[in-house]
């Protein structure tokens, strides 16, 4: 995104140089400033505004872009908390996170808002910082907020509405080799400006690149919502880690307050009564303590609560 200041030495030559010369040259220099040039960039496309909250690694405002003032979120990432980094094609290395949203815009053919993923629109290095531009749906409101406004926990049928588009588009990410890895109430947005609850994924933060057969030994996450493998120290894989989240985000809208892996583990958890067979079938298969024992992202599709 910059190129690197000419580091040739004066000749002797170079005393004799015309002021016009001497000018360009100045000119050239102030060019070569590649944070300098980004924020200038960025200025002169954006408007930020208010503060909308703090992600894992960074803050988020609210804004929109200039030319058509369409609303945008924008993300402070500083470089020092940048918890996953990737070399790209050129040997440069860049956040994860940038690397995963530049491959779904690119897999998106450059269309805001079709996909469940938040469009990133934009990017630029500021030197110590990085700064994301995505789409700021508008109305939304994050799921943890939206379950707050309907009393605490949603009615079973509007639960299972957001719950078949999020298993669809976490099922959409693994295809892509795509991890999220903090799927919860927090990070899921619901537009509410039609009739039935759209989802929109945010925040990447904490994401990475990753196969099935992928196994980790550290755990990024929200650590209540952690699985009981992690719990226990253990390996744990994609898979069975977010079918183990579709879960807790399903507890939390179907139940009065947070899930919390300790009362799992102590046998403590306590499931509403009213809950249809094939819902309470649904949700204990996510919260299974096996990972191996927990259904694929596929067989949720395929389950009888989402047909």
């Amino acid at each position: 995104k910059g190129c690197t200041k000419n580091g040739r030495n004066k000749s002797a030559g170079d005393s004799k140089e015309s002021p016009k010369k001497k000018k360009k040259d100045k000119t050239k220099n102030v060019v070569q400033n590649p944070a300098a040039d980004q924020q200038r960039e960025y200025q002169a496309r954006y408007v930020q505004e208010h503060h909308l909250g703090n992600g894992g690694c960074g803050a988020v405002f609210a804004g929109y872009r200039i030319t058509d003032h369409f609303p945008v979120a924008i993300k402070h990432v500083p470089k020092n908390r940048i918890p996953i980094k990737v070399t790209d094609e050129n040997g440069k290395e860049v956040s994860v996170e940038v690397a995963i949203l530049l491959k779904l815009a690119a897999e998106a053919d450059g269309s805001v808002g079709t996909s469940a993923p938040v469009s990133l629109l934009d990017w630029f290095d500021f030197g110590t910082e990085l700064i994301l531009v995505q789409e700021r749906p508008v109305p939304a409101v994050d799921l943890f907020e939206y379950i707050r406004e309907n009393g605490g926990c949603l009615p079973e049928g509007k639960a299972k509405v957001i719950l078949k588009q999020l298993v669809d588009a976490a099922k959409d990410l693994e295809e892509k080799d795509i991890f999220h890895r903090d799927i919860k109430s927090e990070n899921i947005l619901i537009e509410t400006g039609s009739d039935v609850p759209r989802v929109r994924i945010i925040d990447f933060g904490l994401s990475c690149f990753a196969t099935e057969q992928s196994q980790f030994c550290f755990f990024y996450g929200t650590p209540i919502h952690s699985p009981p493998e992690c719990y226990w120290g253990k390996k744990y894989r994609p898979g069975p880690t977010t079918v183990w989240q579709m879960g807790v985000v399903l507890y939390e809208a179907l139940h009065v307050g947070d899930f919390n892996i300790m009362t799992f583990i102590e046998n403590k958890l306590k499931f509403n009564e009213h809950l249809s067979p094939h819902c309470r079938n649904f949700l204990d298969a996510c919260l299974t303590d096996v990972p191996e024992k927990r259904p694929t992202l596929g067989d949720l599709q395929r389950h009888p609560w989402l047909r």
